[in-house]
């Protein structure tokens, strides 16, 4: 963000001060040149990373600085006469400085808390005054496309409520966010082009965020009266009062109705992304208000959690490891729900979803409102879901599925996950996550992983492997508090174009947001059909036509527990290790041609507590297993190692034949000491 070096102005002296500024006359044409400016991403021939790490320019408004000139432009009758350019550029320039004071003055009260526990104990982060900041700043948790595609999947089972009541389906719905969406990107290229001809005094970017009913209707393929009732659904309802929007954490109607009414036949939207965000958010708000139709919506809102958060892992893991509402008994009485569960090897990942959403106290940085939405949104589904882990490692109680199926389960656990989902954008949700949720862990249950349901779409969407998948979420909760990113997308891309390790020593490894450049290409290539690489380069690249590039694409298609157990600890190598095995395995194979005899190569990693031997050669099975088992047995004795692992690879295919692993304290054994004299 930009900063100012002193605080001279209150808040609420700054806000009443960008209130007035906003219903300035023609000042929409500034809020058309700022949205040009910050939300528009210009392609070629194909999007570069380059281009999207400068929409995390700090000197770009983000989209709630920018929600904000618009709610207080519309306090007012919309002026959208074409003032000089002077004008205009002096709108811009006192919007962009007094929003970087704003944005200062919300800092103060951190610096004041946190210059205050220096002589205490207490953590100035718990502080609503201080939370304030983090949860307005902290950016978006969705891509547009995300929103406007779990639309349908989240109000599928609602739609004859909305033919009924609003006139469309959601079908329709889609359609017409679409076609909105379409005109605007054709029309702000048809304006930009148009200005090449035009007088500078009459430049202006307005006109692209204009739109009318028949437009919409024609680009859409939807009759008129269909696209009037779904716009109208989407403007500000005369019965909300705008000024009552007097500080920055009240509720801005334009929020949760963001296309502006300028007469009978043409709108205005400038934000796109606001309206997908209301599309997803405020149908709810209206369910609410039908007291006929509240428990309906309430079931079905529950329901589209689980569905999503079962289709998005069984991406990763196949539908025949991924249960819904599982239920489990200790004889006949049932003792806990879980709302999706994983079985894979001897891992589990146990789900417990929420649809609770930040309440507008909150955003205030009422103490109590914060405390209290956080317990009924995370802290209360991760009690159930730690409850629900300790039940499944005793092996008296039997799991249930939605179908009244028992599940056939191994009890030899080595993990347990517990994951939180929640439906809805919860801002901070990570900052609040590190602050305030209070968990435990067994040898065998990890910490937690919190997360919304837009990030776990991304997650299995890039890694679909349930390999590269454990890898990721193993290292993100054991370092946990060592991690810290404004969301999860960062830490995420961190990842994928550099193995996430944090060196033993450091205490805090400080994330920035453009390390989510990459996936955001990748994402809008997949789900937009944006020219751009669908997979970021890094870990899911490098080692594409190499020996371990092979054996980490066989392991993922076997589910030996040995083995997964050996791919996870493989993946956790670095580049530098990666290289040497390698090589060391392609002098293995040029020994093995010239003498058709067992070859081998042993290499210890993190300061000894692990290693690998890997083992080539044609031997008969038992006999490669016995001397592979012996000499790993070995090894981690000698080098007084928690784990050890093994593989045996056919030298002539470079398949994996078998892998082994041994994972225990190390313990003094003379009959060991006799072995290996």
């Amino acid at each position: 963000m930009r900063f100012h070096r002193n605080f001279h102005r209150s808040e609420s002296e700054l806000f009443a001060t960008l209130s007035k500024l906003c219903t300035s006359p023609g000042y929409v044409h500034a809020i058309a040149f700022i949205c040009f400016r910050d939300n528009t991403l210009a392609i070629a021939n194909k999007l570069e990373t380059e281009e999207v790490i400068k929409a995390y320019s700090p000197k770009h408004l983000i989209r709630t600085e920018i929600s904000t000139i618009i709610g207080l432009a519309c306090k007012g009758k919309i002026d959208d006469r074409l003032p000089s350019p002077s004008i205009v550029q002096r709108y811009i320039d006192e919007t962009d400085s007094l929003l970087a004071e704003l944005h200062q003055s919300m800092i103060k009260p951190t610096i004041d808390a946190v210059s205050a526990s220096l002589n205490d104990s207490t953590n100035p982060f718990e502080n609503g005054s201080v939370l304030r900041e983090p949860i307005f700043y902290c950016g978006d948790s969705a891509y547009h496309f995300q929103y406007r595609d779990l639309s349908q999947l989240k109000y599928k089972n609602d739609d004859p409520w909305f033919k009924a009541n609003k006139g469309y389906s959601i079908a329709q719905a889609a359609r017409i966010i679409t076609a909105i969406s379409n005109f605007q990107n054709q029309k702000v290229n048809d304006v930009i082009k148009k200005l090449r001809i035009t007088n500078p005094k009459n430049w202006t970017i307005l006109p692209a965020y204009k739109f009318t009913i028949s437009e919409i209707a024609l680009e859409s393929k939807e009759d008129e009266a269909t696209v009037k009732s779904f716009i109208s659904s989407f403007v500000t309802p005369e019965n909300i009062n705008k000024n009552e929007f007097t500080s920055i954490n009240n509720f801005n109607p334009l929020n949760a109705y963001p296309i502006i009414r300028l007469n009978d036949e043409e709108f205005l939207l400038f934000q796109y992304y606001s309206l997908v965000e209301a599309c997803y958010e405020t149908p709810f708000f209206w369910f609410i208000e039908d007291k006929f139709y509240k428990d309906t919506a309430l079931k079905n809102r529950g329901t589209f959690v689980e569905e999503f958060s079962t289709l998005c892992l069984q991406q990763v893991f196949g539908k025949n490891h991924v249960f819904t509402n599982v239920n489990i008994f200790n004889k006949s009485d049932q003792i806990g729900e879980i709302d999706v569960l994983v079985l894979y090897g001897n891992r589990v990942i146990l789900i417990q979803t929420k649809s609770k959403k930040l309440t507008i106290e909150s955003r205030k940085g009422n103490d109590n409102a914060i405390i209290d939405d956080f317990k009924k949104a995370v802290q209360n589904a991760y009690d159930q879901a730690y409850q629900c882990a300790t039940f499944l490692t005793n092996a008296e109680n039997i799991l249930i599925d939605s179908a009244g199926n028992e599940l056939e389960v191994n009890r030899n656990f080595v993990e347990i996950y517990p994951f939180c989902i929640i439906s809805d954008h919860y801002p901070s949700l990570s900052f609040q996550v590190r602050q305030f949720l209070k968990f435990q862990t067994t040898e065998i249950i990890m910490p937690p992983y919190i997360m919304d349901i837009f990030f776990l779409d991304v997650l299995c969407e890039l890694l679909q492997s349930p390999l590269h998948f454990f890898s990721f979420i193993n290292r993100r909760i054991l370092y946990g508090d060592k991690l810290l990113a404004n969301g999860e997308l960062s830490i995420l891309g961190l990842h994928i174009k550099n193995n996430l390790w944090v060196e033993n020593g450091y205490s805090l490894l400080v994330i920035n947001d453009d390390y989510c450049a990459d996936i955001d290409i990748a994402m809008m290539a997949r789900r937009e059909n944006i020219p751009g690489n669908k997979t970021p380069d890094g870990i899911l690249t490098r080692f594409q036509g190499t020996f371990f590039g092979s054996v980490i694409n066989q392991i993922e298609k076997r589910e030996e527990l040995g083995i997964i157990d050996l791919g996870i600890k493989l993946l956790e190598l670095s580049e530098t290790t990666v290289n040497e095995i390698n090589n060391g395995i392609n002098n293995l194979i040029v020994l093995y041609k010239r003498d058709k005899k067992h070859h081998d190569l042993t290499i210890g990693v993190n300061e000894g507590s692990t290693g690998f031997t890997f083992h080539c050669n044609n031997e008969s099975h038992s006999k490669a297993f016995h001397d592979l088992t012996d000499h790993c047995l070995r090894r981690k004795y000698i080098e007084k190692a928690k784990s050890w692992f093994g593989l045996c690879i056919n030298p002539t295919t470079l398949q994996i034949r078998f892998g082994v692993g041994f994972d225990f304290s190390w313990e003094h054994s003379e009959e060991m000491d006799k072995l290996i004299s």
